[in-house]
């Protein structure tokens, strides 16, 4: 029979604290990419989505990974970017039997100015020179 493990230790006021200024932030980070996403007609999946590939093609299954969600929820964003033009769907160079989903220059745009509209990162840094940030 294995030793029963010592019962877990409450954590202490400072790290409660801690935690929930993390939760805090966090909420205030989506409410603000929610906002952002909504000014361009965009939900926040699709968004997020776009944002991943306006760095680099990736194919729906590691999308799905990298959102955390099944593949097929996957294919509708990229069906619903891809009738507005913003991603388009190639064949993965290294295995033409796989397709991988790409930002167009439009989508590349839009997701830019989804990144310059976050207020949540600059608004609190506006106050820091170059040399501070």
């Amino acid at each position: 029979m294995a030793p029963t493990p010592p019962p877990a230790r409450r954590p202490d006021a400072l790290t409660m604290e801690v935690v929930e200024l993390i939760g805090d932030v966090v909420a205030r980070f989506y409410e603000d990419y929610e906002e952002a996403a909504g000014e361009h007609a965009l939900t926040g999946p699709q968004a997020r989505l776009l944002s991943l590939l306006s760095l680099e093609p990736l194919p729906m299954r590691k999308l799905a990974q990298r959102l955390k969600c099944e593949p097929s929820n996957v294919t509708g964003i990229v069906d619903r970017l891809e009738a507005r033009g913003l991603v388009e769907r190639r064949p993965d160079p290294d295995d033409r039997r796989v397709k991988v989903a790409a930002a167009t220059e439009e989508g590349r745009r839009v997701a830019r100015d989804l990144r310059e509209g976050l207020r949540f990162a600059r608004e609190p840094l506006e106050g820091l020179s170059d040399a501070e940030r």
